[in-house]
């Protein structure tokens, strides 16, 4: 199993399993986040890219795939991702330089896997 469908599957099972139990706020915050990247004023291309470099100064390396595997579905472009990731870095600092790593590997592998 590639790392893109380990983290899909994983992703799936626990989001099931946690939206199962029907807890209204958290279903309303996944509602939340998933609206927060919708075309609005800004476009899709720039909220996924602002999404990315937010979780990786954040450093959660899951949101930084999440984020990654968008980007890529809607035609981001290599170019553009390092200019985002320059960005993350800069505003993150060096301790942000393990999480590059981590998303230049997994970018290779969605790039890997048209």
């Amino acid at each position: 199993m590639s790392k893109i469908e380990e983290f899909n599957a994983y992703r799936a099972k626990m989001n099931e399993k946690i939206l199962a139990e029907d807890n209204k706020v958290i279903k309303r915050l996944f509602n939340l986040d998933t609206n927060t990247y919708a075309e609005g004023a800004l476009d899709v291309k720039t909220k996924e890219l602002m999404g990315m470099a937010c979780s990786m100064v954040l450093r959660c390396d899951d949101c930084v795939k999440y984020h990654l595997e968008k980007c890529h579905e809607i035609g981001i472009t290599k170019e553009q991702i390092f200019e985002a990731f320059a960005i993350a870095n800069i505003i993150g600092g060096t301790i942000v330089i393990p999480h590059l790593r981590r998303a230049v590997e997994y970018w290779e592998e969605l790039e890997n896997s048209k």
